[in-house]
C-alpha cells in the first residue's frame, strides 16, 4: 500500500492558536513500515506547557459560566465534522497507529457519538434537591467544575480516549491542557481541529505534543485543578502519588491483563468468534483486550481446534488493505518487547500452541497462543502475569466453573472479564464475586458504550469510573446549599 502523501505539519494550539514548538524535533511514521513520515514538527517545551496552563486558567472562569447548552452545542457541532471526515481521518488513524482502515474510521465515528451523548448534558439533571428536616428549608446538591484538567491519553485509542476524557470535561465546565501520547500525535491534532472548527473559544483547550517527560510539568503546574490518565500502571501510579502529594484529584486508568472464561456448557462457535476478536483485534493493543484464555479442560481441545481453524483465515498485514484483519503494533519496540515476552514465556514453561502468519517487518507480530501447564506453575509463569499489550493469548485448563473462577480472580488487575457460558447462575455468580470493572456474558471482553461506566477495579483503576454520568464524579464537585426563603 502507498503511504505517499503531504507531510502534515505538527504544532502546540494555545490560547486559540496554533504555533510550532520550542523544544526538540518530532515526527510519526506510519505503523506498517516505521519509515514513512506522517507528520512532523518540534515538540512542546516547558515554557509552552506553563503557556498552556496560563490560557486554561485565564479562560475557566469565563468558560464555566457559559450555559452548558452552549457548551453542549459546540460538541454537537464537532461531532458533525468528525463524521464528515470519518474515511479520512479514520485512514490517517489506521496509518498512524496501525488497527485496520474500519477499525480506524469506527474510533473516529465512535468519538463523534461520544460527542454527540456528551452534547445532551444539558437536558438531564443538573442536581439534586433533598427534604431538610427543619420547616421552610430546602437542600440542593449543585455541580460545579474543577476548573483547569490536565488529559493525557495513550496510543492505542488516539481520537476515541480523547474523546471520552474532555468532552465531558468540557461540557461541564472545564478548560483542559492535553497531552496525547507522543506515538499518534496526528490524531490528536484533527480532534482538536474538529472543535476549533466547532468554535471553541481560545484557551478552553490547549494542546501540547511532545515526550512523556511533559507529564512532569503538567502535574506540577499550579493552575492545576484535576488530572485524568489512561496508561500503564506504573506511571499512572505515579501521577495518583503526585496528585495526592498535591491535594488534587487523579482519575486513572491503567493496565488490564484480562480473561476470557469459556466453562464447558458454552457455546463454543459462538466463544471461539468472540475470543478471536477480544485477543486479536486491534492487534491486542486494547487495555480490553482478552488475554488470559481460561478453558474447562473438558472442551478445551475442541474449542482450540474451533478458535485456531479461525486464525488460520485471519489475515496480518498492511492496515490500510481492506482485506486486512489485523495490522502491525504501533511500531517496532513494542513488537519486539512483545516477543521477548513469548521468548521469556516459554523458558519459564509454556508451550507454543498456535502461531500465525506475518509480514516479515519489524512492527509485525503474529498471531499467538501460548498454553501454560495447570495449577500455580502456570501462574506464575510472565504470559498469566505480565501485560504484553500484543496479539498473544495465554490458555490455561481447570476443572469446573469454581476453579475457572478462582484462576480468572488470579491477578492484580481487573478490568474485564468476558465469560462464556448457558448458565444464568453462574453468570450470576460471576456478577457478584468476580472482581472486574466490566464483565462481558457471551460476548468479547472489549468493548465501551459512552452511556455507561467505563474502569477497572484493584490495579486496573483508581478514581472514580469513566464516560457515562459517572464522568460527573470526576469532572466536579458538588456543593451543597442549605436554603430557607
Amino acid at each position: 500500500m502507498d503511504y505517499s502523501r503531504t507531510i502534515v505539519a505538527l504544532q502546540q494550539y494555545l490560547n486559540g492558536n496554533w504555533v510550532p514548538g520550542q523544544g526538540s524535533g518530532i515526527s510519526t511514521q506510519a505503523a506498517a513500515d516505521g519509515t514513512t513520515v506522517l507528520a512532523e514538527g518540534l515538540a512542546a517545551s516547558i515554557e509552552q506547557v506553563a503557556a498552556a496552563f496560563d490560557a486554561a486558567h485565564q479562560a475557566k472562569k469565563s468558560w464555566a459560566s457559559t450555559p452548558m447548552a452552549t457548551r453542549g452545542a459546540i460538541l454537537a457541532k464537532a461531532a458533525g465534522y468528525l463524521k464528515e471526515h470519518s474515511e479520512s481521518i479514520g485512514a490517517e488513524l489506521a496509518a498512524e497507529e496501525g488497527k485496520t482502515r474500519a477499525e480506524g474510521i469506527g474510533e473516529v465515528l465512535r468519538a463523534a457519538q461520544i460527542l454527540t451523548y456528551y452534547s445532551g448534558e444539558a437536558e438531564r439533571a443538573a442536581g439534586t434537591v433533598f427534604q431538610s428536616p427543619r420547616a421552610g428549608e430546602q437542600i440542593l446538591v449543585t455541580h460545579k467544575p474543577l476548573g483547569v484538567v490536565g488529559v493525557i491519553t495513550p496510543f492505542n485509542f488516539p481520537i476515541g480516549i480523547p474523546a471520552w476524557k474532555i468532552a465531558p470535561a468540557l461540557v461541564f465546565g472545564n478548560t483542559v491542557v492535553f497531552k496525547p501520547a507522543s506515538l499518534v500525535p496526528l490524531l490528536a491534532l484533527r480532534f482538536v481541529q474538529a472543535l476549533e472548527y466547532a468554535g471553541l473559544p481560545a484557551g478552553v483547550l490547549n494542546l501540547i505534543i511532545g515526550p512523556g517527560a511533559l507529564g512532569d510539568a503538567i502535574i506540577a503546574n499550579e493552575h492545576l485543578n484535576g488530572l485524568t490518565f489512561t496508561g500503564s500502571t506504573g506511571v499512572g501510579r505515579k501521577l495518583c502519588a503526585a496528585g495526592a502529594a498535591r491535594g488534587i484529584p487523579v482519575q486513572a486508568e491503567m493496565g488490564g491483563k484480562n480473561a476470557s472464561v469459556v466453562l464447558a456448557d458454552a457455546d463454543l462457535d459462538l466463544a471461539s468468534e468472540q475470543v478471536l476478536f477480544g485477543a486479536f483485534r486491534s492487534t491486542g493493543q486494547k487495555c480490553t483486550a482478552t488475554s488470559r484464555l481460561i478453558l474447562d479442560e473438558t472442551i478445551a481441545d475442541e474449542f482450540l481446534d474451533k478458535l485456531t481453524v479461525r486464525l488460520d483465515q485471519w489475515v496480518t498485514g498492511d492496515p490500510l488493505d481492506p482485506s486486512v484483519h489485523m495490522g502491525p503494533l504501533v511500531d517496532a519496540k513494542s513488537a519486539k518487547s512483545a516477543a521477548l515476552g513469548v521468548a521469556q514465556a516459554l523458558e519459564q514453561g509454556a508451550t507454543l500452541h498456535y502461531r500465525g502468519q506475518a509480514p516479515e517487518t519489524p512492527s509485525f507480530l503474529a498471531p499467538t497462543i501460548l498454553e501454560l501447564p495447570a495449577g500455580e506453575d502456570g501462574r506464575a509463569n510472565c504470559a498469566w502475569r505480565d501485560e504484553f499489550f500484543a496479539p498473544i493469548l495465554s490458555v490455561q485448563r481447570v476443572k469446573g466453573p469454581q476453579e475457572a473462577f478462582e484462576a480468572a480472580e488470579d491477578s492484580e488487575f481487573g478490568l474485564s472479564l468476558a465469560l462464556f457460558t448457558s448458565n444464568l447462575a453462574l453468570a450470576l455468580e460471576a456478577q457478584q464475586t468476580l472482581d472486574v470493572g466490566i464483565l462481558h456474558v457471551n460476548s468479547e471482553s472489549a468493548g465501551a458504550d459512552p452511556h455507561v461506566p467505563f474502569g477497572g477495579a484493584k490495579a486496573s483503576g483508581y478514581g472514580p469510573k469513566e464516560q457515562g454520568a459517572a464522568a460527573r464524579e470526576f469532572y466536579t464537585h458538588t456543593t451543597t446549599t442549605y436554603l430557607r426563603g
